[in-house]
């Protein structure tokens, strides 16, 4: 009982900023504009200075920092490869095949997922996540376009993703931070009260902008595809990565934290891509919606698991 307790404490203040943003929406307390400022302001400032502050406080030189982030690669291009096999043996509309396979790997980490660690281990969760953010939501962003390119002919410029990705805050941020560790510069005093303050300050107004950004009502309309999606995105993607975790020695609050990153719903930009894509927004809408709200569950029980059988060290 102790440790669903424990795991509770690392999922419900997450997910309880959301469904304030859901409530407080709902009945005008938070506008479209107000969201849309917020989120500008977290996306070039807030979150870009945070994931440096905590990105030049990683010791790049140890063999943990290489481990999860090699599994983290390694379960977004397995879960690219499994879930696409999935939907084509189906039989899914090609089209549909890219909307399920991008909703499979492309998990919010930048925002819940790091969210999640914060929760789970304070400033350590935090460092811990910098590096495995900026390559993976690079990743993801180069294996959104192909898969939707191969899918739906959307003829996404590689030149202008590659753009994207470089100027990209988040990925900014981390790489500055990155190379001010790599420098072998003494740190500023105020690295670590910048990046917990950061932390503290904007992932709750992030989270409830995700909350306030949800239309429940577009669930109406789902179907067994989205269902579907939704269980790679939640339990299948997430066990996968947990496997080649394992496989690789990655253990204790490393193992935490990849799996918190890994367990997120879907990231709001999936439904962004595949409606520059022509392809079918509502039913990348509906995915992005049952994630976030069934997430509160499955990251619950998942870290709960892996409580159990010792494998992601002491919370904070």
């Amino acid at each position: 009982m102790a440790l669903f307790y424990a795991a509770l404490k690392v999922s419900v203040p997450t997910f309880g900023w959301v469904v304030a943003g859901l409530a407080l929406h709902r009945v005008g307390l938070l506008s479209d504009a107000v969201i849309g400022v917020i989120s500008r302001l977290a996306f070039n400032f807030g979150l870009p200075v945070m994931l440096f502050a905590s990105a030049a406080q990683v010791d790049y030189s140890t063999i943990g920092s290489a481990r999860i982030l090699l599994a983290g690669v390694l379960a977004a291009l397995f879960t690219v490869a499994a879930s696409w096999f999935y939907s084509r043996r189906r039989g899914h509309p090609r089209a549909l095949q890219g909307i399920l396979v991008q909703a499979a790997f492309r998990s919010n980490l930048a925002i819940i997922g790091v969210a999640l660690a914060v929760s789970a281990y304070g400033e350590r969760g935090l460092v811990l996540a910098a590096l495995p953010v900026a390559v993976m939501t690079a990743l993801y962003n180069v294996l959104a376009v192909w898969v939707l390119n191969t899918t739906m002919g959307s003829g996404a410029s590689v030149r202008l993703l590659l753009g994207g990705i470089v100027r990209n805050p988040l990925i900014i941020g981390i790489a500055a931070g990155v190379l001010l560790s790599l420098s072998g510069l003494p740190l500023p005093s105020f690295t670590a009260p910048l990046s917990s303050g950061l932390a503290v300050f904007f992932l709750p107004l992030m989270l409830v902008c995700i909350g306030g950004s949800m239309k429940l009502s577009s669930l109406r309309t789902a179907g067994a595809i989205t269902w579907e999606a939704t269980f790679w995105r939640l339990c299948l993607g997430p066990l996968l990565g947990v496997v080649l975790a394992l496989a690789i020695g990655v253990r204790d609050e490393q193992l935490g934290v990849l799996f918190l990153l890994l367990s997120s719903p879907v990231a709001a930009s999936s439904f962004i891509m595949v409606v520059a894509a022509r392809g079918d927004g509502v039913l990348a809408a509906n995915i992005v919606v049952l994630t976030t709200l069934l997430s509160i569950v499955t990251v619950t029980v998942g870290f709960f698991l892996l409580s159990v059988f010792s494998l992601v060290g002491q919370l904070n």
